[in-house]
């Protein structure tokens, strides 16, 4: 459905797309299951919905960070395997395991919750262990993966668990040959053989994010984890564009241009007047700010397709709106409610993610993700 009335900014998600990406990251990994994550809300894309093209595409897993996103999979009536790891002491183990989710354990303390809760609920939880091989983040440390595997296969036979999976994450995989890749597939697959040597039969081994499912066969093992890549963005343009791995950008960000209005030479453009005009000029209003997720660290460098042209973001981006210099002849060519593209495929010639990245200093990861709550998602699907 593609909206026509009148509106100030949306974001328009191509779930075709989404799903040809999900078909294109199948076919780099086709030993592997794809889990598709939704975590934050689909990388701000829409969890539900992109959940459920995900799956259409052939999808065996949706993953994501929190229970509380996972259970609104299953209250949307999403039925399938989800996996959910982050978690907290007290957090919703009860919920999760009697509405069939996988849940994550790194430590003693969630062992001990998940059994607890299982007990509770009066059926197994099914828990994977998860092994930190070098990212120094979530995980059990190797040296304290002998106890955690003997806690768990206790588990198993107590009848309060079945490990269903083993599973790490990787820490550069996006940088090409960085020494750390090699290192913790060793360890990762060192942990796995113990695991298994003790009795842990899991359904699925997984270390793979989006970059190893592009980059790295050998580490795609039994199930690839996949975030950014289904959204059509490259996990690093070192690696390679979004073209270049056959995915295209599922979200395009526009917002309806709010005034257009001539200024003499010397005029003050937003706060601190960073930006001066060097002559007559037309000055376009942009109503989306940093509320919005536009990020404040792109003022003066932010591209926008504006009449045909790209823009930069004149002076520094506010909490509602920017500024962007449309040039003495700009007002011939845009008026109030001409369509400003922010980024999108660039089928248009307007820029991209990859390109608001660049001008913050930061990772498209982050431009698709925060854009908030005020800009509403309006889902385009041409396969059906």
């Amino acid at each position: 459905m593609t909206q026509k009335a009148p509106f100030r900014a949306r974001a328009e998600i191509d779930l075709a797309a989404l799903r040809a990406n999900v078909r294109a990251l199948r076919a780099r990994a086709p030993r592997a299951a794809v889990m598709a994550v939704v975590k934050s809300d689909a990388y701000g894309h829409g969890m539900v919905p992109c959940a459920k093209a995900a799956l259409d595409a052939g999808a065996a897993w949706l993953g994501t960070a929190t229970p509380e996103e996972a259970l609104a999979l299953r209250a949307a009536g999403i039925r399938s395997r989800v996996l959910c790891w982050l978690w907290t002491p007290g957090g919703p183990w009860r919920e999760a395991i009697e509405a069939d989710l996988d849940v994550s354990v790194s430590d003693m303390w969630a062992l001990r919750e998940a059994t607890d809760a299982a007990r509770d609920a009066g059926r197994r939880a099914r828990v994977q262990l998860k092994a930190d091989t070098g990212l120094g983040r979530g995980g059990c440390q190797p040296a304290d993966w002998a106890a955690l595997v003997a806690a768990a296969r206790a588990a198993e036979e107590a009848g309060t668990v079945r490990v269903t999976g083993l599973w790490s994450h990787f820490a550069c995989a996006d940088e090409p040959g960085h020494p750390s890749i090699a290192a913790q597939l060793a360890v990762f697959r060192d942990l796995v053989a113990y695991a298994e040597k003790e009795g842990i039969e899991p359904e699925v081994r997984h270390i793979a994010n989006s970059p190893a499912t592009l980059t790295l066969p050998e580490s795609h093992f039994d199930l690839v984890r996949t975030g950014i890549a289904v959204y059509g963005i490259s996990p690093s343009p070192e690696l390679g564009s979004s073209a270049d791995f056959g995915l295209r950008p599922v979200m395009t960000l526009k917002a309806a241009v709010a005034l257009v209005k001539h200024v003499p030479a010397g005029h003050g453009v937003s706060y601190g007047h960073h930006y001066v005009t060097d002559r007559e000029t037309t000055l376009g209003l942009v109503p989306v700010g940093y509320a919005d997720g536009i990020p404040r660290h792109a003022s003066g460098r932010g591209p926008v397709l504006v009449g045909g042209a790209w823009r930069r973001v004149a002076g520094r981006v506010a909490m509602d709106q920017f500024v962007v210099d449309l040039g003495p002849d700009g007002a011939e060519e845009v008026g109030a409610g001409a369509e400003a593209v922010l980024f999108g495929p660039g089928d248009r010639g307007e820029p991209s993610a990859e390109d608001w990245a660049e001008a913050a200093d930061t990772i498209a990861y982050e431009i698709v993700t925060r854009i908030g709550t005020r800009v509403p998602r309006v889902y385009i699907d041409d396969e059906q």
